[in-house]
């Protein structure tokens, strides 16, 4: 067993970085949702086609005291379980702000500066085939990346690719999610209450002082982040908004410092050691309980290192990949293939505009606001990232399967056969730019790279 008493032990006693773990969780996300959307197709294709949208369509209400919501299945996940959705992109982009690649301003300038080339182009592209209303609300549909698609597919080729790649195309993913969550926020609001706007801004101040307060238990902020929804929900604003809302509220400092950590750590050690000398020969009760209370401390101590926010990350992180996402996918992707006159279909302007803005727009935004960024001084490649490399993750930023979904409800939700012209838009454009993406990165790169930190073990 090469010295060890578990045959596992080297392999569980490795160190994984939090972003490499993210990185996994992302790429067997992306497996489950590309499983998840084809069964959709399948079904929605399939004679049960017709009873499974109208599941989705099933009202279910929700009674609290005298106050009553009602939705349909449907809207629920699109306005209910998306604000998890949205609250874990709100604390990833914290995130990223506070320590990661979007902390510095040198780092952060070339995937800000793709982000923003990727969505005015294909915005502009969409337009030009769409003038008018009603198939113009559309624009915003091409300008979303699908962060779980895109860099599920790219870690695919993590041997083969620098690591700093990767990075980049995270980063970029999440500073698109932060653009999409203002286009939607800004134009896709129909009317406003001002009741409720003021509820609004009244409970995110309450937020604030329970942060700037020092509150560090997650109880107040889950109760105030369901009134926040309920509130937007009323207010004519988008109700995930309240997900990166609320993120940006969850306290980001732990209760305990690391030296203070260390120094309890030392003191528990101490007691812990002691009271084991003490129940030497001994299992009586009053000693046992001493040692579970000991333990019990430290467990505690253990949880007040962490921030509220790593802690509620981490928490949701596979509810929402594992769970959320997928089932946003089977609720909005049941498209029947065999129904819809795909010849007549794909000639409409609005799948084409989302098609050419997803797959070329993304292509040429992101690659030539990127290289604009480096030639201007802004920005500078990451370490061994080639212009063959940007220009690859570029196609793939045309995969904008989830977050174009969601706003193609939005824009398309007083004409439901523009919305199908988008969704068939989205799905074929998704799938090219993920195929050219996939092979101009394997055919691009010269050889293996062995110091990735991401390859096959």
């Amino acid at each position: 067993m090469n010295g060890h008493k578990y045959p596992l032990e080297p392999l569980l006693g490795k160190i994984i970085s939090p972003f490499e773990r993210f990185l996994r969780q992302t790429t067997a996300g992306g497996i489950v949702l590309m499983a998840m959307t084809l069964l959709t197709f399948a079904v929605a294709s399939s004679p049960w086609g017709e009873a499974w949208r109208h599941l989705w369509e099933t009202p279910f209400r929700v009674e609290i005291g005298l106050y009553t919501v009602g939705m349909s299945i449907h809207a629920w996940v699109n306005e209910g379980l998306m604000a998890l959705f949205f609250l874990l992109v709100g604390l990833e982009l914290k995130r990223e702000i506070m320590v990661g690649e979007l902390a510095s301003l040198r780092n952060a300038a070339l995937p800000v500066a793709g982000a923003i080339g990727g969505m005015l182009a294909p915005a502009a592209i969409y337009i030009l085939f769409n003038p008018s209303a009603p198939a113009r609300m559309g624009w915003g549909v091409p300008i979303a990346t699908d962060i779980a698609f895109a860099v599920g597919i790219l870690v695919l080729l993590a041997w083969r690719i620098p690591r700093g790649l990767i990075i980049f195309l995270t980063a970029l993913a999440i500073a698109d999610d932060l653009g999409a969550v203002l286009v939607i926020a800004i134009f896709y609001t129909k009317s406003i209450n001002t009741v409720f706007l003021a509820a609004t801004a009244t409970i995110l101040g309450m937020l604030t002082i329970c942060n700037r307060g020092g509150i560090r238990h997650p109880l107040p902020y889950a109760v105030l982040g369901v009134l926040l929804w309920l509130a937007l929900l009323k207010s004519g604003i988008h109700a995930t908004i309240s997900g990166v809302l609320l993120a940006f509220t969850i306290p980001a400092l732990p209760i305990y410092t690391p030296l203070q950590f260390d120094k309890q750590l030392a003191e528990m050690r101490d007691a812990f050691h002691s009271a084991a000398a003490n129940m030497e020969g001994s299992n009586g009760p009053l000693s046992i309980a001493r040692m579970n209370t000991i333990a019990e401390a430290l467990e505690k101590a253990s949880s007040s290192v962490q921030s509220p926010q790593q802690r509620m990350e981490h928490l949701l992180a596979p509810w929402v990949t594992f769970g959320v996402i997928p089932l946003f996918a089977m609720a909005n992707a049941g498209l029947d293939i065999l129904a819809i006159p795909i010849k007549e279909v794909i000639m409409q302007p609005v799948t084409i505009g989302i098609v050419l803005g997803l797959v070329l727009g993304k292509f040429f935004g992101i690659s030539g606001f990127a290289w604009l960024a480096v030639k201007l001084g802004f920005a500078k490649l990451p370490s061994g990232v080639k212009w063959r490399h940007i220009m690859g993750v570029s196609w793939l930023g045309g995969i904008g399967f989830t977050m174009s979904l969601f706003i193609g409800q939005l824009a398309f939700a007083d004409t439901p056969s523009l919305f199908e012209e988008a969704r068939l838009g989205i799905i074929i454009a998704s799938t090219i730019s993920a195929f050219i993406g996939l092979s101009w990165l394997y055919l691009s790169a010269k050889k293996p790279f062995v110091n990735s930190g991401l390859q096959p073990s």
